[in-house]
């Protein structure tokens, strides 16, 4: 479908990058027409680790910090797997040619803000950026939409689809695309995937492997946005938030139970 033919508002994407977002980001622009990515700067790896501590403690903020780092490192070790899923699913991870970006400091920039303005876009997804301030989504004049990794409210926050497997909830390994609100994936729910993990699936392939069986739920809730017919729904699930795992919590379960 082509934008001009189709007259759809612009769309913009904030978000931090990596090769599942792209594959996301590509899959838009092939169903509704060029997407313009606001792409900000990672937070550093120090004021994460502050930040963690300031909220739980040095021993937890540690401990997920060693996770982190695993998790990096399993990027490298297992590439070749990353590399079959991307083959087998058809992935586009990589900006095409002539990809309009924009960089920004951060989501919460006044240099975000005004790419959002000079672009006028009919909705904005967030797929892997931080959290927008009250202020920043206040100014924000189009409805605003976030991509999560994970199945909500139940598995809110960071990991949702290593947390479903870890607590035995395999039928929860999902994904979610829902409103923005001032909480942590606290907005209303407006679709949802589910799938499962391929053996050799790890912490540091799911993403992808989501991203993979998530592409159309995003396509059509930008979709329902452009045409302004989102519509919420209570999958009826409590609501928890969760961190990466502690380095020796990661280690023991997948010991235990084979979750890795």
């Amino acid at each position: 479908m082509e934008r001009q033919k189709s007259n759809l508002p612009p769309i913009v994407v904030i978000t931090e990058g990596g090769p599942h977002i792209w594959a996301i980001v590509n899959a838009i622009t092939d169903r509704l027409g060029p997407v313009s990515v606001i792409l900000e700067t990672p937070e550093s790896k120090k004021q994460l680790l502050l930040g963690r501590a300031r909220r739980q403690g040095w021993p937890q903020a540690i401990g997920q910090f060693g996770t982190m780092v695993l998790t990096r490192l399993g990027k490298r070790f297992f590439a070749g797997h990353a590399a079959r899923i991307i083959a087998e699913q058809k992935l586009q991870t990589e900006p095409r040619p002539g990809q309009a970006i924009t960089h920004v400091p951060s989501a919460n920039a006044p240099e975000c803000l005004q790419a959002i303005a000079n672009i006028r876009p009919g909705v904005v997804l967030l797929a892997g950026c931080r959290l927008l301030s009250r202020q920043t989504l206040a100014n924000i004049p189009c409805p605003v939409l976030n991509y999560h990794a994970g199945i909500t409210p139940k598995y809110r926050g960071t990991n949702g689809g290593y947390w479903a497997l870890a607590s035995g909830d395999t039928e929860n390994f999902g994904t979610t695309v829902h409103l923005v609100d001032a909480g942590v994936d606290t907005g209303g729910v407006l679709r949802q995937a589910r799938g499962k993990p391929d053996p050799g699936d790890t912490i540091s392939s799911y993403a992808l492997r989501q991203a993979a069986f998530s592409r159309d739920i995003c396509v059509e809730a930008v979709r329902d946005a452009l045409a302004g017919k989102l519509a919420t729904s209570d999958p009826g699930l409590p609501s928890k938030q969760w961190y990466h795992p502690t380095i020796w919590f990661y280690l023991w379960t997948g010991l235990r139970r084979g979750v890795w």
